[in-house]
Protein backbone atom coordinates (compact mmCIF):
# COMPACT_ATOMS: atom_id res chain seq x y z
CA UNK A 1 0.00 0.00 0.00
CA UNK A 2 1.14 3.49 -0.85
CA UNK A 3 0.66 6.69 1.56
CA UNK A 4 1.38 9.98 1.19
CA UNK A 5 1.30 12.16 4.07
CA UNK A 6 1.45 16.42 3.49
CA UNK A 7 3.06 18.57 6.18
CA UNK A 8 5.95 17.44 7.83
CA UNK A 9 5.62 18.98 10.97
CA UNK A 10 5.41 17.18 14.02
CA UNK A 11 2.14 15.69 13.34
CA UNK A 12 2.70 14.82 9.44
CA UNK A 13 6.46 13.66 10.47
CA UNK A 14 4.84 10.97 13.05
CA UNK A 15 1.86 9.44 10.46
CA UNK A 16 4.47 8.52 8.11
CA UNK A 17 6.58 7.07 10.50
CA UNK A 18 3.60 5.00 11.62
CA UNK A 19 2.85 4.38 8.16
CA UNK A 20 6.42 3.01 7.13
CA UNK A 21 6.61 1.22 10.58
CA UNK A 22 3.66 -0.63 8.86
CA UNK A 23 5.50 -1.43 5.31
CA UNK A 24 3.56 1.10 3.75
CA UNK A 25 5.64 2.57 0.82
CA UNK A 26 5.04 6.16 2.49
CA UNK A 27 5.75 9.90 0.73
CA UNK A 28 6.14 12.45 2.76
CA UNK A 29 5.50 15.63 1.00
CA UNK A 30 6.43 19.61 2.25
CA UNK A 31 7.22 22.47 -0.08
CA UNK A 32 10.65 23.22 2.04
CA UNK A 33 13.32 21.47 1.67
CA UNK A 34 15.63 22.01 4.84
CA UNK A 35 12.18 20.87 6.90
CA UNK A 36 11.84 17.82 4.92
CA UNK A 37 15.48 17.79 6.15
CA UNK A 38 14.54 18.41 9.61
CA UNK A 39 12.17 16.08 9.69
CA UNK A 40 14.58 13.44 8.36
CA UNK A 41 16.90 13.46 10.84
CA UNK A 42 14.37 13.89 13.79
CA UNK A 43 12.93 10.78 12.73
CA UNK A 44 16.63 8.53 12.73
CA UNK A 45 17.05 10.14 16.05
CA UNK A 46 14.04 8.56 17.34
CA UNK A 47 14.69 5.62 15.68
CA UNK A 48 18.32 5.22 17.20
CA UNK A 49 17.25 5.90 20.46
CA UNK A 50 14.72 2.89 19.78
CA UNK A 51 17.80 0.99 19.26
CA UNK A 52 19.41 1.94 22.28
CA UNK A 53 16.36 0.52 24.31
CA UNK A 54 16.26 -2.16 22.36
CA UNK A 55 12.92 -1.70 21.05
CA UNK A 56 13.94 -2.28 17.75
CA UNK A 57 17.35 -3.40 15.39
CA UNK A 58 19.62 -1.85 13.08
CA UNK A 59 17.71 -3.87 10.20
CA UNK A 60 14.02 -2.13 11.60
CA UNK A 61 15.41 1.10 11.45
CA UNK A 62 16.83 1.30 7.52
CA UNK A 63 13.29 -0.88 7.05
CA UNK A 64 11.26 2.04 8.46
CA UNK A 65 14.01 4.35 6.29
CA UNK A 66 13.73 2.72 3.37
CA UNK A 67 9.78 2.99 3.48
CA UNK A 68 9.94 6.74 3.37
CA UNK A 69 10.55 9.19 0.41
CA UNK A 70 10.79 12.47 1.11
CA UNK A 71 9.71 15.03 -1.12
CA UNK A 72 8.84 18.44 -2.43
CA UNK A 73 7.05 17.67 -5.69
CA UNK A 74 3.34 16.88 -5.34
CA UNK A 75 3.42 15.07 -8.11
CA UNK A 76 5.04 12.38 -6.59
CA UNK A 77 1.68 11.09 -4.49
CA UNK A 78 -0.01 10.25 -7.29
CA UNK A 79 0.39 6.30 -7.01
CA UNK A 80 -1.40 6.79 -3.40
CA UNK A 81 -3.87 4.73 -2.46
CA UNK A 82 -4.65 7.06 0.80
CA UNK A 83 -3.07 11.18 1.42
CA UNK A 84 -3.30 12.44 4.35
CA UNK A 85 -3.19 16.24 4.94
CA UNK A 86 -1.83 17.41 8.25
CA UNK A 87 -1.09 21.36 7.94
CA UNK A 88 -1.93 24.17 9.22
CA UNK A 89 -5.52 25.13 10.11
CA UNK A 90 -6.86 26.95 8.10
CA UNK A 91 -9.83 25.69 6.19
CA UNK A 92 -9.50 27.96 2.61
CA UNK A 93 -5.75 26.47 2.49
CA UNK A 94 -6.40 22.83 3.02
CA UNK A 95 -9.81 23.21 0.25
CA UNK A 96 -7.09 24.48 -2.21
CA UNK A 97 -4.62 21.98 -1.55
CA UNK A 98 -7.10 19.41 -1.70
CA UNK A 99 -8.17 20.59 -5.32
CA UNK A 100 -4.40 20.09 -5.98
CA UNK A 101 -4.37 16.54 -4.63
CA UNK A 102 -7.46 15.44 -6.54
CA UNK A 103 -6.36 16.22 -9.41
CA UNK A 104 -3.09 14.55 -9.11
CA UNK A 105 -3.95 11.41 -7.66
CA UNK A 106 -5.93 7.89 -8.61
CA UNK A 107 -9.75 8.02 -8.66
CA UNK A 108 -9.74 5.25 -6.06
CA UNK A 109 -7.30 7.18 -3.68
CA UNK A 110 -8.92 8.14 0.04
CA UNK A 111 -8.17 11.79 0.44
CA UNK A 112 -8.07 12.53 4.08
CA UNK A 113 -7.38 15.60 6.98
CA UNK A 114 -6.03 15.10 10.48
CA UNK A 115 -7.81 18.15 11.51
CA UNK A 116 -8.48 18.45 14.95
CA UNK A 117 -11.53 21.27 14.87
CA UNK A 118 -12.40 21.85 11.11
CA UNK A 119 -15.46 20.69 9.33
CA UNK A 120 -15.17 17.41 7.10
CA UNK A 121 -17.92 17.81 5.29
CA UNK A 122 -16.88 21.27 4.40
CA UNK A 123 -13.24 19.87 3.39
CA UNK A 124 -14.61 17.25 1.41
CA UNK A 125 -16.78 19.94 -0.18
CA UNK A 126 -14.06 21.41 -2.21
CA UNK A 127 -13.33 18.12 -3.81
CA UNK A 128 -15.36 16.92 -7.28
CA UNK A 129 -15.55 13.67 -5.94
CA UNK A 130 -16.38 14.33 -1.96
CA UNK A 131 -17.58 10.92 -1.15
CA UNK A 132 -13.73 9.43 -0.86
CA UNK A 133 -12.92 12.37 1.58
CA UNK A 134 -12.77 11.34 5.56
CA UNK A 135 -11.39 12.88 8.86
CA UNK A 136 -8.52 10.67 10.41
CA UNK A 137 -7.61 12.45 13.83
CA UNK A 138 -4.27 11.22 15.36
CA UNK A 139 -2.90 12.64 18.56
CA UNK A 140 0.47 13.90 19.28
CA UNK A 141 2.98 12.13 19.13
CA UNK A 142 1.10 10.26 16.66
CA UNK A 143 3.45 6.81 16.99
CA UNK A 144 2.51 6.64 20.55
CA UNK A 145 -0.30 7.73 20.87
CA UNK A 146 -2.91 5.15 20.43
CA UNK A 147 -6.38 6.89 19.75
CA UNK A 148 -7.40 8.19 15.81
CA UNK A 149 -10.86 9.73 15.59
CA UNK A 150 -12.33 8.92 12.31
CA UNK A 151 -14.92 11.60 11.19
CA UNK A 152 -16.92 10.67 8.22
CA UNK A 153 -18.29 14.10 5.99
CA UNK A 154 -21.82 14.28 5.28
CA UNK A 155 -20.72 12.76 1.96
CA UNK A 156 -18.69 9.60 2.66
CA UNK A 157 -19.30 7.05 1.34
CA UNK A 158 -19.74 3.65 3.90
CA UNK A 159 -16.89 1.88 1.75
CA UNK A 160 -14.50 4.73 2.48
CA UNK A 161 -15.42 4.75 5.78
CA UNK A 162 -14.97 1.03 6.43
CA UNK A 163 -11.70 1.21 4.13
CA UNK A 164 -10.68 3.68 6.41
CA UNK A 165 -11.04 1.92 9.74
CA UNK A 166 -9.65 -1.19 8.47
CA UNK A 167 -5.99 0.61 7.84
CA UNK A 168 -6.06 2.30 10.75
CA UNK A 169 -7.17 -0.54 12.78
CA UNK A 170 -4.05 -3.06 10.76
CA UNK A 171 -1.49 -0.31 12.10
CA UNK A 172 -2.18 -1.06 15.54
CA UNK A 173 -4.33 2.16 16.43
CA UNK A 174 -7.31 2.40 18.23
CA UNK A 175 -10.57 3.94 15.91
CA UNK A 176 -13.32 5.76 17.35
CA UNK A 177 -15.99 6.92 15.25
CA UNK A 178 -17.37 10.37 15.36
CA UNK A 179 -20.23 12.71 13.90
CA UNK A 180 -18.46 15.75 11.91
CA UNK A 181 -19.25 18.23 14.42
CA UNK A 182 -17.02 20.83 16.05
CA UNK A 183 -14.28 19.34 18.29
CA UNK A 184 -15.68 15.63 17.34
CA UNK A 185 -15.03 13.56 20.56
CA UNK A 186 -11.92 14.62 22.54
CA UNK A 187 -11.46 18.06 21.53
CA UNK A 188 -15.40 18.69 22.42
CA UNK A 189 -15.37 16.86 25.99
CA UNK A 190 -11.83 17.69 26.89
CA UNK A 191 -12.94 21.45 26.69
CA UNK A 192 -13.66 21.84 30.56
CA UNK A 193 -10.40 20.23 31.42
CA UNK A 194 -8.60 23.10 30.16
CA UNK A 195 -11.14 25.99 30.31
CA UNK A 196 -12.77 25.34 33.64
CA UNK A 197 -9.33 25.00 35.04
CA UNK A 198 -8.28 28.37 34.13
CA UNK A 199 -11.63 29.99 35.21
CA UNK A 200 -11.38 28.65 38.84
CA UNK A 201 -7.93 30.06 38.25
CA UNK A 202 -9.02 33.44 37.45
CA UNK A 203 -12.07 33.37 40.20
CA UNK A 204 -9.52 32.51 43.04
CA UNK A 205 -6.33 33.40 42.03
CA UNK A 206 -5.29 29.60 42.92
CA UNK A 207 -1.54 29.11 41.96
CA UNK A 208 -1.55 26.44 38.41
CA UNK A 209 0.54 24.05 40.39
CA UNK A 210 -1.32 24.15 43.27
CA UNK A 211 -4.35 23.27 41.11
CA UNK A 212 -2.58 20.96 38.67
CA UNK A 213 -1.37 18.52 41.70
CA UNK A 214 -5.01 18.41 42.56
CA UNK A 215 -6.13 17.32 38.91
CA UNK A 216 -2.84 14.89 39.39
CA UNK A 217 -4.55 13.59 42.33
CA UNK A 218 -7.48 12.42 40.92
CA UNK A 219 -5.43 10.06 38.10
CA UNK A 220 -4.87 12.44 35.66
CA UNK A 221 -1.07 12.29 34.35
CA UNK A 222 -0.99 15.53 33.63
CA UNK A 223 -2.78 18.56 34.98
CA UNK A 224 -4.57 20.95 33.18
CA UNK A 225 -1.98 24.01 33.11
CA UNK A 226 1.32 21.89 32.46
CA UNK A 227 -0.96 20.02 29.44
CA UNK A 228 -1.68 23.51 27.92
CA UNK A 229 1.79 24.57 28.35
CA UNK A 230 2.79 21.05 26.63
CA UNK A 231 0.32 21.04 23.82
CA UNK A 232 0.68 25.36 23.44
CA UNK A 233 -1.28 28.02 24.11
CA UNK A 234 -1.70 28.85 19.95
CA UNK A 235 -2.65 25.58 19.47
CA UNK A 236 -5.05 25.15 22.55
CA UNK A 237 -6.58 28.25 22.63
CA UNK A 238 -7.32 28.24 18.55
CA UNK A 239 -9.03 24.89 19.20
CA UNK A 240 -11.02 26.37 22.17
CA UNK A 241 -12.46 29.49 19.73
CA UNK A 242 -13.06 27.28 16.56
CA UNK A 243 -15.24 25.02 19.24
CA UNK A 244 -16.88 28.19 20.67
CA UNK A 245 -17.58 29.76 17.61
CA UNK A 246 -18.96 26.27 15.52
CA UNK A 247 -21.52 25.87 18.41
CA UNK A 248 -22.69 29.03 17.60
CA UNK A 249 -21.03 30.67 20.85
CA UNK A 250 -22.18 28.34 23.49
CA UNK A 251 -21.25 29.58 26.74
CA UNK A 252 -20.18 26.03 27.66
CA UNK A 253 -17.43 26.50 25.74
CA UNK A 254 -16.35 30.56 26.36
CA UNK A 255 -12.46 30.72 25.94
CA UNK A 256 -10.46 32.54 28.15
CA UNK A 257 -8.97 35.84 28.25
CA UNK A 258 -6.03 34.19 30.24
CA UNK A 259 -4.99 32.55 27.70
CA UNK A 260 -5.57 34.57 24.85
CA UNK A 261 -3.21 37.13 26.60
CA UNK A 262 -0.69 34.58 27.42
CA UNK A 263 -0.31 34.12 23.09
CA UNK A 264 -0.85 37.67 22.41
CA UNK A 265 2.55 37.74 24.90
CA UNK A 266 4.11 34.91 23.08
CA UNK A 267 4.00 33.20 25.76
CA UNK A 268 2.86 30.06 24.45
CA UNK A 269 4.26 27.23 26.87
CA UNK A 270 6.96 24.71 26.54
CA UNK A 271 7.75 25.53 23.23
CA UNK A 272 8.14 29.37 24.04
CA UNK A 273 10.09 28.58 27.43
CA UNK A 274 6.89 30.35 28.89
CA UNK A 275 3.54 29.61 29.91
CA UNK A 276 1.47 29.57 32.88
CA UNK A 277 5.20 28.12 33.88
CA UNK A 278 8.59 29.31 33.38
CA UNK A 279 10.68 26.63 31.79
CA UNK A 280 12.79 24.71 33.30
CA UNK A 281 10.45 24.23 35.52
CA UNK A 282 10.84 22.89 38.96
CA UNK A 283 9.52 19.49 39.81
CA UNK A 284 6.74 19.70 42.44
CA UNK A 285 5.39 17.14 45.00
CA UNK A 286 2.86 16.89 47.52
CA UNK A 287 5.34 17.60 50.51
CA UNK A 288 5.65 21.12 48.55
CA UNK A 289 2.16 21.70 47.95
CA UNK A 290 0.30 20.18 50.77
CA UNK A 291 -2.53 22.58 50.40
CA UNK A 292 -3.94 20.71 47.04
CA UNK A 293 -6.41 18.05 48.93
CA UNK A 294 -8.45 20.40 50.45
CA UNK A 295 -9.41 21.41 46.95
CA UNK A 296 -12.08 19.17 46.79
CA UNK A 297 -14.66 21.71 45.09
CA UNK A 298 -12.43 22.54 42.85
CA UNK A 299 -11.79 18.45 41.77
CA UNK A 300 -15.58 17.97 41.77
CA UNK A 301 -16.22 21.27 39.60
CA UNK A 302 -14.01 20.02 36.92
CA UNK A 303 -14.89 16.21 36.97
CA UNK A 304 -18.58 16.97 36.86
CA UNK A 305 -18.24 19.62 33.91
CA UNK A 306 -16.37 16.83 32.04
CA UNK A 307 -19.09 14.32 32.59
CA UNK A 308 -21.63 16.64 31.47
CA UNK A 309 -20.40 17.31 28.32
CA UNK A 310 -19.20 13.68 27.68
CA UNK A 311 -23.21 13.18 28.37
CA UNK A 312 -24.18 15.79 26.04
CA UNK A 313 -21.90 14.30 23.49
CA UNK A 314 -23.66 11.10 23.79
CA UNK A 315 -27.02 12.74 23.78
CA UNK A 316 -26.36 14.75 20.59
CA UNK A 317 -25.81 11.20 18.71
CA UNK A 318 -22.18 12.55 18.00
CA UNK A 319 -20.44 8.88 19.17
CA UNK A 320 -21.24 5.56 21.06
CA UNK A 321 -21.15 5.44 24.57
CA UNK A 322 -17.95 2.86 24.48
CA UNK A 323 -16.31 5.30 21.84
CA UNK A 324 -16.62 8.21 24.44
CA UNK A 325 -14.88 6.65 27.27
CA UNK A 326 -12.68 4.93 24.23
CA UNK A 327 -11.51 7.88 23.14
CA UNK A 328 -10.74 10.02 26.59
CA UNK A 329 -8.59 7.30 27.92
CA UNK A 330 -6.57 6.38 24.81
CA UNK A 331 -7.05 10.07 23.21
CA UNK A 332 -5.89 11.97 26.10
CA UNK A 333 -4.94 9.15 28.99
CA UNK A 334 -7.70 9.93 31.30
CA UNK A 335 -7.57 7.87 34.53
CA UNK A 336 -11.07 5.63 33.45
CA UNK A 337 -13.58 6.25 31.00
CA UNK A 338 -15.98 9.16 32.44
CA UNK A 339 -19.22 7.44 32.11
CA UNK A 340 -17.93 4.73 34.17
CA UNK A 341 -16.70 6.96 36.71
CA UNK A 342 -20.31 9.00 36.76
CA UNK A 343 -21.44 5.35 37.42
CA UNK A 344 -18.95 5.63 40.25
CA UNK A 345 -20.14 8.97 41.80
CA UNK A 346 -23.92 8.11 40.95
CA UNK A 347 -25.80 9.64 38.59
CA UNK A 348 -27.93 11.69 41.18
CA UNK A 349 -24.80 12.63 42.83
CA UNK A 350 -23.42 14.59 39.48
CA UNK A 351 -26.98 16.25 38.76
CA UNK A 352 -26.79 17.69 42.33
CA UNK A 353 -23.35 18.95 41.83
CA UNK A 354 -24.25 20.44 38.63
CA UNK A 355 -27.22 21.96 39.65
CA UNK A 356 -25.19 23.34 42.32
CA UNK A 357 -22.59 25.27 39.90
CA UNK A 358 -25.95 26.74 37.55
CA UNK A 359 -27.45 27.78 40.77
CA UNK A 360 -24.55 29.47 41.68
CA UNK A 361 -23.31 31.12 38.80
CA UNK A 362 -26.55 31.65 37.16
CA UNK A 363 -24.93 30.46 33.67
CA UNK A 364 -25.81 28.18 30.78
CA UNK A 365 -22.13 27.34 31.02
CA UNK A 366 -23.68 25.15 34.14
CA UNK A 367 -26.80 23.43 32.83
CA UNK A 368 -27.09 19.78 33.17
CA UNK A 369 -27.38 17.36 29.90
CA UNK A 370 -31.05 16.21 29.83
CA UNK A 371 -29.37 12.87 29.69
CA UNK A 372 -28.05 12.65 32.96
CA UNK A 373 -30.87 14.72 34.57
CA UNK A 374 -33.44 11.84 32.94
CA UNK A 375 -31.09 8.47 34.10
CA UNK A 376 -30.81 9.94 37.13
CA UNK A 377 -35.30 10.16 37.26
CA UNK A 378 -35.27 6.34 36.12
CA UNK A 379 -32.26 5.70 38.71
CA UNK A 380 -30.40 4.36 35.43
CA UNK A 381 -26.47 3.52 35.13
CA UNK A 382 -24.25 4.27 31.71
CA UNK A 383 -23.02 0.73 32.69
CA UNK A 384 -25.03 -2.26 34.43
Amino acid sequence: MEVAVIGCGTMGSGIAQIAATNNCTTYLYDINDEALEKSKEKLIKILNRLIEKERIDTDEKNRILNNITYTSKLESIKEADLVIEAIIENLEIKKKLFKEVEDIVSEDCIIASNTSSLSITSLAAALEKPERFIGLHFFNPAPLMKLVEIIPALQTSQEVLNKSKSIIDDWGKVTVIAKDTPGFIVNKVARPFYSESIKYHEETGAAPDLLDMAIKSLGFRMGPFELTDYIGHDVNYVVTETVWKAFYYDPRYTPSFTQKRLVEAGYLGRKSNRGFYKYPRPEYTEQAIPDFKKLKSFQNRVLMILINEAADTLFKGIATKKDIDLAMTKGVNYPKGLFAWADEIGIQECVNHIDALYDEFHSDRYRCCPLLRKMAKENKTFYS
